[in-house]
C-alpha cells in the first residue's frame, strides 16, 4: 500500500514535470514563430484608408517574418464585426488585426462590450488629426471667428462629415465642449463619411466639416475649401500653414482617427515582442514613410505600452464627449 504522503509527493513531482514540459513546449513554439501564414483582420472595407495602411504593413511584415501575412476584411456593425473577430481569435500570433479609433467609442453606445483592454496591443502606427474645414468663400478668417458665429447664432450653422457619433462629430463636439459651448449649438448632419460631407459643404448645405486633412486634401488644393485648424499637438506636414487648434484658439482639445496593430488578449509575451519588432521595422522603412507621405496620412509610433495608454486616454475623452452630446448609454 502506497503511503498517502508519498503519493502526494509523487503527484506534485508529476504535476511540476508536466508544467515544466508545457512551458518548455510553449517556449519552443514561440521560438519557432511564425511557422505558418498569419491573418491580419481589417474591420473596414477593401480600398479604404485602413485597408490601405494594413496592406502596406502586412507586405512589409511578410518580408521580415518570412511567412505570408494575408489581409482579410471583416466588415459590418459599424466596425463591431471585425473588431470582434480579432478579439475572439486564438491568442497564438497567427491572427492579428488593425484596430481603429472606434474601439474607444463603440462600447459607450452599447454596440459591443469590447474596448482597448480586450486586446494585446502591439503598436500604434497612424494618426490623422481632425482638421476644421470651411468653404473657400466663407467669411471666417480663423477659428475664433467660427466660435463667435456659433455663440451668436446657436443652432444656425450646421456641420457634417460622418455619421452621428462618429469620430468627426465627436471632434467638433469635444472642441465646443472644451470652449464651454453646448455642442448642440452647431447641429450635426449625418453623412456616409467625409467625402459626401465635404461635397455638401461646397454646395452650401453645411458650414463646417471637421475631418482629416488627407480627406479634405483634394478640395483644399482645388481652392474650394479652407482648413482653419488641426486638432493636434503639432502642425501637419501635409499643410504646415494650418495652425493647431491651440495656436488658433488656446484650446488643448486634440483628437483624430488612428490605426494600430493588435492581437487577441493573452498573447504570449515573446510572440508579442516578435510582432512588435516586426511592425517597428515596417514602420521605420522608407517604403512605409513614402507610402504614408504620398497619401497624406500621419505617422505616429507607439510601442505596446504607449499604445495601451493612448487608447485608455482616448476612451476617457470619448466617454466624456459622448456623454455630453447624449450618445453614451
Amino acid at each position: 500500500m502506497t503511503h498517502p504522503v508519498t503519493s502526494r509527493s509523487m503527484w506534485r513531482r508529476g504535476f511540476l514535470t508536466l508544467a515544466l514540459w508545457l512551458l518548455a513546449g510553449g517556449a519552443a513554439l514561440a521560438q519557432n514563430y511564425p511557422d505558418r501564414p498569419i491573418t491580419l483582420i481589417v474591420p473596414w472595407g477593401a480600398g479604404g484608408g485602413t485597408d490601405a495602411v494594413a496592406r502596406m504593413i502586412a507586405s512589409l511584415m511578410e518580408k521580415d517574418l518570412g511567412q505570408p501575412v494575408s489581409v482579410v476584411n471583416r466588415t459590418g456593425g459599424s466596425g463591431v464585426v471585425g473588431h470582434s473577430a480579432i478579439a475572439s481569435a486564438a491568442p497564438d500570433g497567427y491572427t492579428i488585426g488593425m484596430i481603429t479609433v472606434e474601439i474607444t467609442m463603440m462600447h459607450h453606445q452599447k454596440l459591443t462590450e469590447l474596448d482597448g483592454t480586450s486586446y494585446t496591443p502591439i503598436a500604434l502606427v497612424n494618426l490623422d488629426p481632425a482638421g476644421f474645414q470651411v468653404r473657400a468663400d466663407a467669411p471666417y478668417k480663423n477659428m475664433n471667428d467660427v466660435l463667435a458665429a456659433i455663440k451668436a447664432n446657436p443652432g444656425k450653422f450646421k456641420a457634417s462629415g460622418t455619421g452621428q457619433g462618429g469620430i468627426w462629430h465627436l471632434a467638433l463636439a469635444g472642441w465646443l465642449r472644451d470652449a464651454k459651448v453646448d455642442p448642440a449649438a452647431a447641429p450635426w448632419v449625418p453623412s456616409n463619411g467625409a467625402a459626401p460631407g465635404l461635397q455638401d459643404l461646397v454646395a452650401g448645405g453645411v458650414e463646417f466639416v471637421p475631418c482629416s486633412l488627407p480627406e479634405a486634401r483634394s478640395l483644399i488644393e482645388a481652392g474650394k475649401v479652407r482648413s482653419l485648424a488641426v486638432m493636434a499637438t503639432q502642425r501637419a506636414a501635409l499643410f504646415p500653414d494650418v495652425p493647431t487648434l491651440k495656436e488658433a484658439t488656446g484650446s488643448g482639445w486634440v483628437t483624430g482617427a488612428w490605426r494600430g496593430i493588435a492581437a487577441p488578449k493573452g498573447l504570449p509575451a515573446n510572440i508579442a515582442a516578435r510582432l512588435e519588432a516586426s511592425v517597428k521595422k515596417a514602420f521605420d522603412s522608407k517604403d512605409y514613410k513614402d507610402f504614408m507621405a504620398q497619401r497624406g496620412f500621419g505617422t505616429i509610433w507607439g510601442d505596446s505600452k504607449e499604445f495601451a495608454a493612448f487608447m485608455a486616454k482616448g476612451d476617457a475623452d470619448m466617454k466624456a464627449v459622448m456623454t455630453a452630446v447624449g450618445l453614451a448609454k
